[in-house]
């Protein structure tokens, strides 16, 4: 595969990694209305209870507080395309221990429907790659 044929797809896989990254950050904070999965971060606090049924409520909280942070700044790194290969295998990760805890605290149906696995994979498959062009990386490469 060419340069030329994977320049629009990595950026699109790029942007839509961090845009529903950031989507799901806007839910706990409210942004998205009453309607939406969590709408608030006291709902955000009882769905991640539900997936870290096996931890301590205090880590727990803690662990809430931690995927918001992760999930804000590997998003902000791939938007800018700053250390590609860290946040994307950074959002893989995170994405996956997501998937693996609403598979054990909810049942396999909810991580497919939110298509976890499949943002874990992108990110995955995004961090493979040999450059990564529109990107700060790009411009620094030497």
């Amino acid at each position: 595969m060419t340069d030329k044929n994977i320049k629009f797809p990595q950026l699109f896989l790029r942007l839509a990694l961090a845009v529903t990254m950031f989507s799901a950050v806007a839910d706990r904070f409210g942004f998205w209305g009453a309607g939406s999965a969590w709408g608030n971060w006291s709902n955000f606090e009882a769905y991640t209870k539900k997936l870290t049924f096996f931890l301590p409520e205090t880590l727990s909280i803690v662990s809430a507080y931690a995927a918001t942070f992760f999930e804000i700044i590997f998003p902000l790194m791939l938007l800018v395309g700053w250390k590609t290969r860290i946040a994307a295998y950074g959002a893989g990760f995170l994405l996956l221990v997501f998937a693996l805890s609403m598979t054990m605290g909810l049942g396999i149906k909810a991580p497919l429907d939110y298509s976890v696995w499949v943002g874990s994979a992108g990110a995955f498959l995004l961090a493979v790659q040999p450059k990564y062009f529109f990107s700060i990386d790009h411009l620094t490469h030497k």
